[in-house]
């Protein structure tokens, strides 16, 4: 045997291609590439668009067998939930029938006793329907606008209100839209009543904030002596002897009542009746002085032309 029919190639066990360290340098830079290309070129886009469409009804088939557990589920809840909430409002429409009719009666009898004793009628509440649009641009003012104007018939001083009760007063009236000073704001005042023991005081806006929030700002109800007879929990309605508010509207809630011996007053801290910063829809109502008879003639000369407004919108 020669030398030359031997073969010199070394056996599979010994045979060895390109380094570790080229492998891992080349395909390092073809990774590269292909994401710089991707995200330029968007070469593979189309590629992941075929795998999604083609795993999109595995992806379907698999999914079913949950989607049966969790709307067979929520089915049932939804049932009971629904159930449920037609008897509560079958009960609410019952005792809302019964005050209805109630209502009814007092309305009449009202209307009797007032024919018997030669009063007045009743004065009507008229109000328009608005919506929140957006908020001042005023940080330091609390002051929002609403989608109703001159074109509806809001006039300045116009009470504002929501379900929860009073929400401020038309401060500045536009041909389409208006702006609504809130209670909270610190230029504002309105007269209240304690429903508990009658007393009528007034309370003011810009009385800082619940725990340092700015989201829960308060009503300071002021000049009230430190003896008084206000306590935490006592509910302030509108007294509607202003001229501007109807009788009965809630405005806020004592929250806190501080009481210093070296001070005359005391410091009572009032929660809004309504969520001032939640509010979306309002009703205007047109003041009580529109259809209250004018002042007499010697009381509004006595007044001096240029005298501040006061609480209500009287001069003082």
């Amino acid at each position: 045997m020669t030398f030359g029919t031997l073969d010199r190639q070394p056996p599979p066990l010994f045979r060895q291609g390109a380094s570790a360290r080229t492998r891992l340098v080349f395909f390092s830079a073809l990774s590269l590439f292909l994401m710089v290309a991707d995200t330029r070129l968007k070469i593979g886009e189309p590629l992941r668009s075929g795998i999604a469409t083609a795993l999109l009804p595995v992806q379907r088939a698999m999914a079913v067998p949950l989607e049966i557990w969790h709307g067979g589920g929520d089915y049932f809840q939804g049932l009971g939930a629904a159930r449920a909430g037609e008897q509560a409002a079958r009960e609410a429409l019952a005792r809302q029938s019964a005050q209805l009719a109630r209502a009814a009666g007092l309305e009449a009898e009202n209307q009797a006793l007032r024919g018997l004793l030669e009063l007045r009628p009743a004065l009507a509440v008229r109000s328009v329907a608005a919506t929140v649009m957006y908020e001042a641009a005023d940080p330091y003012s609390r002051k929002v606008f609403i989608d109703r104007g001159q074109r509806e018939g809001v006039v300045p001083g116009a009470p504002v209100i929501d379900p929860g009760g009073v929400v401020g007063q038309v401060t500045r009236v536009f041909p389409f839209n208006a702006e609504v000073t809130l209670l909270t704001d610190r230029d504002a005042a309105i007269p209240v009543l304690n429903v508990r023991t009658g007393q009528r005081s007034a309370a003011f806006g810009g009385a800082g904030t619940a725990g340092g929030s700015a989201r829960s700002p308060l009503l300071e109800l002021r000049f009230v002596s430190g003896n008084a007879d206000v306590q935490v929990g006592d509910l302030l309605h509108t007294s509607g002897l202003d001229g501007i508010y109807p009788a009965g509207l809630s405005v806020a809630k004592v929250a806190q009542i501080e009481r210093r011996s070296d001070a005359g007053f005391a410091r009572i801290l009032l929660t809004p009746a309504a969520a001032l910063d939640k509010v979306r829809h309002v009703l205007v109502i047109e003041p009580l002085q529109v259809q209250l008879p004018p002042r007499p003639v010697a009381e509004a000369a006595s007044a001096p032309a240029n005298a501040p407004l006061g609480v209500g919108g009287r001069r003082r």
